[in-house]
């Protein structure tokens, strides 16, 4: 039996796509399975590798695929039982106004076809296997693999707790586009500037994405486009930051806020399922909806003369939490993609676990 991951997406762009799938489903993660990357070069190949050569390493009965980025090619619908999609959200059905042209041909199509007729999935944190269960066939079993959360930026909280206010700084990370929904947080700290906070800025890292949000973002005093950074470069953005804010449309985990938190920042985050399940009581909640209200909120976090120190403690405590749990889902999802390994044929689905059936 040949365990199949594709990873036929990957070098185009460091998004968090990419990220999770080196973390979850590279050789190292998924050891001791002995599974086989299948890679490409350039967009023209990565396109037929995942149309046309994938189904045909499927066509061969012994093997299985583990598909971590782009939904299935409509052709992997024969080998479904033999096909295990890591699902990262469902905007793509839940936002068609928040996606470009391509993303609505290429992968919403195809997206909703697999979750009508596949029979499991991976999912990367409740909310999203909660979603999931809303499209997917009845008998469908979700199984979590959350991933856990490295210092990838190599943060630290080391004197951030004595650290004295010289402004007020917000930085955040992500694709410019609209679902990202930068321009609300650039509202956020316009209203902050109004009352209070005449030098907070806000630093959005990210290379442009599709949409006018860009050109958009470049007429709000205070707001610094930086594109797309080096690793050492987001290091010192997000140390020399104050909050990290996010305010996003829609994220099916949100993984920089849980990295952002090895650097001691509070986070700010939308008041949703998703941000209270990854974040827990580690975070200020906002509506991202209400300029004002959030400004207010932000204030009266900086009000706390131990508000440093109180976060400092509090990121600590939840990248523990989340950890835990990655932990554990790897120990389910190995043995899961082993038994599958072992017999790929159809078989009744039961829920076990951390595992739920669709409806």
């Amino acid at each position: 039996m040949t365990i199949y991951v594709d990873h036929t997406h990957l070098g185009r762009h460091v998004t968090g796509l990419e990220r999770i799938t080196l973390e979850l489903f590279s050789r190292e993660a998924l050891a001791p399975l002995d599974v086989v990357p299948v890679t490409a070069h350039g967009t023209g190949q990565m396109i037929m590798r995942q149309t046309l050569g994938l189904p045909l390493r499927l066509a061969t009965p012994s093997s299985v695929l583990l598909c971590p980025g782009f939904p299935p090619s409509p052709l992997l619908r024969p080998f479904a039982a033999r096909v295990l999609p890591y699902i990262h959200d469902v905007f793509l059905l839940t936002r068609p106004d928040d996606l470009n042209s391509r993303a609505r041909l290429y992968m919403a199509a195809p997206f909703r076809l697999a979750l009508r007729t596949y029979p499991r999935f991976l999912a990367n944190s409740r909310d999203t296997r909660q979603k999931l269960a809303a499209h997917c066939r009845p008998d469908a079993a979700i199984t979590l693999y959350r991933p856990p959360v490295r210092n990838i930026f190599g943060l630290s909280a080391a004197g951030r707790a004595e650290r004295q206010s010289d402004g007020l700084r917000l930085v955040t990370l992500g694709t410019v586009e609209p679902r990202k929904n930068f321009i609300a947080a650039a509202r956020i700290v316009a209203a902050l500037r109004a009352h209070g906070f005449s030098d907070a800025v806000l630093d959005v890292v990210g290379r442009q994405g599709w949409g006018d949000d860009w050109e958009a973002l470049e007429r709000f005093p205070g707001v610094t486009l930086h594109g797309y950074q080096p690793e050492a470069r987001v290091r010192r953005l997000i140390e020399a930051a104050d909050l990290f804010i996010c305010t996003s449309h829609e994220e099916g985990l949100g993984l920089p806020l849980l990295e952002a938190q090895y650097g001691g920042l509070p986070i700010v985050a939308p008041d949703a399922a998703i941000f209270r399940e990854v974040l827990g009581s580690s975070a200020a909640f906002i509506d991202p909806t209400d300029p004002a209200d959030a400004a207010a909120r932000i204030a009266g976090l900086l009000s706390d003369r131990e508000w440093r120190s109180r976060y400092v403690a509090l990121d600590e405590q939840n990248l523990e939490r989340w950890n835990a749990l990655a932990s554990a889902d790897r120990n389910a999802v190995i043995n899961l993609i082993a038994k599958l390994a072992r017999n790929p044929m159809p078989t009744p689905l039961q829920p076990r676990g951390d595992q739920v059936v669709g409806h």
